[in-house]
């Protein structure tokens, strides 16, 4: 997290957390799982404490994997479930041209207003119902938590690798960044972290799996992670 108390920021960050819950089953009840995002980003008023996934910084399995890449790239990349967009301004800076999206309208507005004269092109969207002009448009798609945000059982997880993999040019790559659990543990959330068979999807989908790490992330917790890459083949 940048700016601001970091006391004031985790506290206010920690009452928000005690309402997330009552708010998604709310809206799971009413069976509109995915206006909970929205309603995130709306009761925030501006406070991205009250997101509580937004660290005002990118993710840092991302910044870690940029800082080890030393390279700068060229082509159109899209940064899935973008938030306030620090992910998304970490690969604008690294070359390309991004396209960031969300589904929530009040996080893309707000990205808008926090890196107002940035080249990046933030665009409100559903990755199930997504412009047409973005099937095999992309050099390169970053992904962090939005599988992870997707409830298991569901088969939400299954048809959004399906609709991502659809993204990538022949040749173009796909980044993928979630919270890691052993197969068959039962997993709390949201999040809900991913056991590494749920990502078999992606190469049903018919890209090649590049490379698979698995790292630790250190916050208040070891949380286990992995960073997995994929190529469509030309």
């Amino acid at each position: 997290m940048s700016g601001g108390n970091a006391d004031d920021f985790a506290a206010r960050r920690a009452d928000a957390r005690k309402t997330a819950a009552t708010r998604l089953k709310s809206h799971l009840d009413a069976g509109d799982g995915q206006g909970w995002f929205e309603d995130v980003y709306k009761s925030a008023a501006g406070d991205p404490a009250r997101v509580m996934w937004a660290d005002l910084e990118p993710h840092p399995g991302l910044a870690e994997w940029i800082g080890r890449s030393g390279n700068l790239y060229e082509g159109r990349a899209l940064d899935v479930g973008c938030g306030l967009g620090d992910n998304a301004e970490a690969l604008g800076q690294l070359g390309y041209e991004v396209t960031a999206f969300d589904l929530s309208p009040t996080a893309i507005e707000w990205a808008r207003q926090r890196f107002a004269g940035s080249p990046v092109s933030y665009v409100a969207a559903d990755l199930f119902n997504a412009p047409k002009e973005w099937a095999r448009a992309f050099d390169f798609i970053h992904e962090t938590y939005t599988l992870q945000a997707l409830m298991p059982g569901t088969g939400l997880r299954q048809k959004a690798e399906k609709c991502l993999a659809g993204f990538l040019k022949p040749g173009g790559r796909l980044l993928v960044i979630a919270r890691s659990r052993p197969e068959g543990e039962v997993p709390g959330g949201p999040p809900w972290p991913l056991a590494r068979s749920e990502l078999d999807g992606f190469v049903e989908a018919g890209l090649k799996l590049m490379n698979f790490q698995e790292f630790v992330l250190h916050e208040d917790d070891d949380i286990p992670h992995y960073r997995v890459e994929y190529v469509r083949p030309q």
